[in-house]
């Protein structure tokens, strides 16, 4: 998995690639975990070069917009493809 983090305006977007799973889960939490402890509220996941998502991945989602929720934040996922919205459905 590869992580890239740009800002656009005040968001964040994380550009994900490869497989976000048991394996990856920790590094994308870390980074997630960075962003808002920086303050940041608002983040837009980019899954446009995502291949997997497992449970371990949507709990990193749930976990972040329960957090950003509280701050009147927002998270946005885009860009998924037939693989990863079969999960997500």
């Amino acid at each position: 998995m590869d992580i890239n983090i740009r800002n656009v305006g005040d968001v964040s977007v994380l550009d994900i690639a490869g497989n976000l799973d048991t394996n990856s889960s920790p590094t994308a939490e870390s980074e997630v975990s960075r962003l808002l402890d920086e303050g940041c509220k608002h983040i837009l996941f980019n899954f446009s070069e995502l291949n997997f998502i497992s449970s371990s991945g949507l709990r990193i989602l749930l976990a972040t917009a329960k957090k950003l929720k509280i701050e009147n934040g927002k998270m946005v996922v885009c860009s998924l493809n037939d693989v990863v919205q079969e999960v997500f459905d």
